[in-house]
């Protein structure tokens, strides 16, 4: 097919996309489409130190219809002068560009906001050491077939793709493994796992007193009595109930460059006030709607209170929460406003998002101080009303009697489980009654479920350790 048919039939797609959809929301897809690719591609060669072709065919083929529009851009990662550019053969181009510590940043035109990464006050970890620097090989039979089997290829797509996990039993990593190029203090995108760490930073706040989870949230937007956004809180931010009209962030496929909160995410410079901005869909407290303005409104919020400038944020988040945690491989990144992206662009080594799990298992205690609130674990995994997915504030959760609570335990999760959950396959889980985590990164599409293997991963992992158990009490 030549360049000039590649074009015309583009340019067709975009304009039937108009009809549909609005000819505002489509001449936003060019620039949604090729921000997501370029800010991951960036993420994941500057911070990850991954193959840019190789993640770029695994991100691609875990997005169902993707290839539709990837086939038409241009990539150019620049290792000089650390950027990555995409373009969509002239009619939509994306640019991000890489801070050292700061991580990638897309910048459209205007430059970004000036950031300086706090200097590192080496304070100790409160959290108790998990592993020794070596890679934990699997303690049982069972664990280094749960292993074998997560990072086994099907026969057929969907493929899993799986890039890295970490198990640990009480405290202390039982099993690992890694995929090539991947290792211990790999980097690696959480994507909406960061909503759960904005809702532990969030969980600070409140226990300091500096933010409340009922009454209006302190959003300058939304002071006026009369407006019905004055209604909002943190808590209705937290389980995505606030109302605010952006669409939703359930899809990770070609049909979600068209809603709202993705031209907030690709194609404005300053996220949260695009989303402070919009108005409501639903009365507050009254609808769920899964969408990620929530969290970037969240992370907004926390940079106001903790001082107002990028660095302010960025320097709580480590002094509160990762100092304490032992979590030395972290990114959080910037948008070009300099607020942290917080619904979903966190790269952490798996072992730093286990640490992170663990600590939720310590119910937010670590090293005897209490990191959280007491009671905020729990809050955490109480079920959202009419949330069909099973989430509560930050986590998803198997608590209730949601569709997706439901769905899980059918397939072998117990009923105490929570976790952290990222688009493509990316989870922290959480399991009290097994004093287990499990975190499992990779590139596996959202559907089916069982695409990404964790199913089987969670129920193998609990069938090792209980049998491990048995084992070690007839010795």
């Amino acid at each position: 097919m030549t360049r000039r048919r590649k074009i015309l039939l583009l340019s067709t797609a975009i304009a039937c996309t108009g009809l549909a959809f609005g000819a505002a929301r489509a001449r936003d897809v060019p620039k949604v489409a090729t921000g997501f690719i370029a800010h991951t591609l960036c993420s994941e060669i500057f911070v990850s130190g991954l193959d840019p072709q190789r993640d770029l065919a695994e991100t691609i083929d875990a997005m169902p219809g993707a290839s539709l529009l990837t086939w038409a851009m241009d990539f150019r990662a620049d290792r000089a002068r650390k950027d990555v550019t995409v373009s969509l053969f002239g009619i939509g181009r994306s640019h991000a560009i890489y801070r050292q510590g700061l991580g990638c940043t897309l910048e459209h035109g205007q430059g970004v906001a000036d950031a300086a990464l706090p200097p590192d006050d080496k304070q100790p970890a409160l959290l108790s050491e998990i592993a020794g620097p070596d890679i934990v090989a699997p303690q049982s039979e069972g664990l280094a077939a749960a292993l074998d089997r997560a990072f086994a290829e099907p026969a057929q797509p969907p493929y899993r793709r799986t890039r890295a996990i970490v198990v640990m039993k009480a405290g202390r990593i039982i099993a690992e493994r890694y995929a090539d190029g991947v290792g211990p203090e790999t980097q690696l995108l959480g994507f909406s796992m960061t909503k759960s760490v904005i809702s532990a930073l969030t969980g600070i706040l409140v226990r300091q007193g500096k933010l409340k989870l009922d009454g209006p949230a302190p959003i300058a937007a939304w002071q006026n009595p009369d407006d019905p956004r004055h209604a909002i809180t943190v808590d209705q931010l937290l389980r995505h109930t606030a109302g605010i009209a952006l669409g939703s962030s359930l899809q990770a496929s070609l049909g979600s460059v068209l809603e709202p909160v993705n031209t907030m995410k690709y194609a404005k410079d300053d996220m949260a006030s695009f989303a402070e901005r919009a108005p409501l869909a639903t009365a507050p407290g009254t609808a769920w709607n899964y969408h990620d303005g929530n969290f970037l409104i969240l992370a907004h919020l926390l940079r106001e209170v903790a001082g107002g400038k990028p660095s302010d944020a960025l320097a709580f988040a480590r002094r509160e929460l990762f100092g304490p945690l032992g979590m030395r491989h972290v990114t959080l990144q910037l948008d070009a406003s300099g607020t942290i992206e917080g619904s979903g662009e966190m790269l952490a080594s798996a072992r730093d998002w286990a640490r992170f799990g663990q600590f939720y298992l310590n119910d937010g205690v670590a090293g005897g101080k209490r990191i959280l609130p007491e009671g905020w674990v729990n809050y955490s995994a109480t079920a959202t009303p009419n949330a069909w997915v099973g989430i509560g504030a930050g986590f998803w959760t198997n608590q209730g009697d949601s569709f997706g609570a439901n769905f899980r335990i059918e397939h072998g999760w117990p009923r105490d489980a929570f976790f952290a959950k990222g688009t493509i396959g990316q989870y922290t889980i959480v399991i009290p009654s097994e004093k287990l985590v499990i975190v499992r990164m990779g590139r596996s599409p959202n559907w089916p479920p069982e695409a990404d293997g964790v199913f089987d991963l969670v129920r193998d992992v609990i069938a090792a350790t209980r049998e491990k158990g048995k084992l070690a009490g007839m010795n």
